[in-house]
Order: structure tokens, then C-alpha cells, then sequence
């Protein structure tokens, strides 16, 4: 299949502002940042792509991510996005500098606006943050942090197994809490008051993380903070959606479309509906 086989939204010849935002994960936890995309922008067309069947993205080489990322972007453009939204801290990390480089369309990660919004909500200065091994490798946060204007104290911890919980669908039990209070020992050492969930997996464990972590501290999910970040982009490039336009939602995945539209449903909500296949090979 070619990148512009099928078009789940408007075609090459419609005007900017009807185009759909490009959306993609390494599988399920983009639709956190989806569902906030949605909830704020409700007029705007969304494509999202989740890439289940070469998820996960944590552990794998910077080099893979990035090649990953580069590979989806340009199946999101091929298919008129005007926007791109990297919904993975993993790709995030490692790829963002060079999507900007690359595209010629806006791109959006998730790193920045979620720490943004930590140094704004720390009262101590100490803001945690968990992500993949990928993610806290790469030192993306801590180079986030020291762009900040005003200095926060870091503490990282990587949290092994929590998106292979959520991808299959089990955030409540009790070894997912077993899991959390050991991966989550380093950041409660800390004493962080905030603490930043690095993954867009993580806001589906946040009942979880919030047990373990206590009532005094703040999770910050990235994904309101990037959708108040896109409605900046697509109103300073003039590419708002007007209001009232007909709005379509187009889902595809490498992975399993019955078990994509079971898990997204449950973790997105009605929208989800059609489902694509798509293969890289």
C-alpha cells in the first residue's frame, strides 16, 4: 500500500485550514493527547496513526525511533496534514529536531509542554519525571529543564513494563501496582512535589501513579498542554478549521485494527470507529 492509497479526510486539492492534523504513537497512548486535541479543538479534522505493530518504541535505538518517526511523517503529509503531532516522548526525544528540518508543515512534540507547565505547578522546585528507558536515556528532559527560565531540581526514573500494561489493556491491577511503587521509588526519595508523566501512556495509570506518589503531588500529563500548544499553531499559521465544517476522525494502525478499536474506544471514546491496516512491508 502507498502512503496516499487511502484518504480518511479531505483530499490534496482542499483548502489549508480543512486539512487534518496529523497525529502519531508508537500505539494506544497518543490518544490521551488526541482526546484533549478533541475536547479543545472540536471543529478540527484529526488523522491519527498508532504503530502497534512496531510498538514499543522505548526500548529500541535512537537511530530505529527516528527512522520510525521519519517514515510516519511522511505518510501523515502524503495524506495533507497540516500539522504534525508527535504524541511520543520516545520520538519526541530523538526525532523532533529533525522532523522540523525535514517538514515543511508545522511540528509539535511533547516534551516541552508538558515540563512548561511542571515548573509552573512546582511549589519546591523539585519536579520528577518517568518515562521509557528510551525517553530518560536520551536526555531530552533534562535538556528541556536546563532551557527553562527559571532552574528546577530533575529526577528521572525510567518505568520498564508500564506501556505494555496499558497496551494490553491493564491499568488497575495489582501488579500494575506492585510495579508502580518500585519503579516510582526514585522520584518519591525526591520528595518532587510534581511530577511530569513522560509518556502518553501514563494519564491511563494515573489512579495507579497517584496512589503510590500521594495526594501532595501534582501529575502533569502532557497532553492538555500540547492541545492548548496546537490551538497556538494552527491559529498563528492561519490553519484553524472553521466552525461548524463537517468533522471526520481517521484511525490506522500497523498493528491489529480489531484490537486497536476495542483498546481505543475504551481509551478515547466513540470516536473511534473505522480502523485502517497498514503495512510497511
Amino acid at each position: 500500500m502507498s502512503p496516499g492509497a487511502t484518504r480518511p479526510g479531505p483530499g490534496p486539492g482542499d483548502p489549508g485550514p480543512t486539512r487534518p492534523i496529523g497525529v502519531f504513537d508508537s500505539g494506544l497512548g497518543g490518544l490521551t493527547v488526541l482526546r484533549s486535541i478533541i475536547d479543545l479543538l472540536p471543529d478540527e479534522p484529526l488523522l491519527y496513526f498508532g504503530d502497534t505493530g512496531r510498538f514499543p518504541y522505548g526500548p529500541k535505538p535512537h537511530d530505529e525511533v527516528r527512522r520510525y518517526a521519519l517514515e510516519i511523517a511522511d505518510l501523515l503529509v502524503a495524506r495533507d496534514a497540516k500539522l504534525l503531532v508527535v504524541a511520543c516522548n520516545s520520538a519526541t526525544a530523538v526525532a523532533l529536531d529533525v522532523l522540523r528540518d525535514r517538514l515543511a508543515i508545522p511540528v509539535l512534540g511533547v516534551i516541552e509542554p508538558g515540563l512548561t507547565a511542571a515548573a509552573r505547578a512546582t511549589r519546591t522546585g523539585r519536579v520528577g519525571v518517568i518515562g521509557t528507558v528510551g525517553t530518560i536515556a536520551s536526555g531530552a528532559y533534562q535538556r528541556a529543564a536546563d532551557a527553562l527560565a527559571g532552574p528546577i531540581d530533575l529526577t528521572c526514573a525510567a518505568c520498564p513494563g508500564f506501556v505494555e500494561f496499558v497496551e494490553s489493556g491493564d491499568v488497575h491491577s495489582d501488579q500494575v501496582h506492585v510495579l508502580a511503587e518500585r519503579l516510582l521509588a526514585p522520584v518519591r526519595a525526591a520528595e518532587v512535589d510534581t511530577l511530569v508523566l513522560g509518556c502518553t501512556h501514563y494519564p491511563l495509570l494515573a489512579r495507579t501513579i497517584g496512589d503510590v506518589m500521594g495526594p501532595d503531588v501534582v501529575l502533569i500529563s502532557s497532553a492538555d498542554e500540547t492541545a492548548f500548544s496546537v490551538r497556538a499553531l494552527v491559529e498563528a499559521h492561519g490553519l484553524a478549521a472553521p466552525a461548524g465544517a463537517p468533522t471526520r476522525h481517521g484511525f490506522v494502525t500497523s498493528g491489529d485494527t480489531a484490537t486497536f478499536r476495542a483498546l481505543g474506544t475504551r481509551f478515547l471514546g466513540p470516536e473511534v470507529d473505522a480502523v485502517e491496516a497498514w503495512s510497511w512491508t
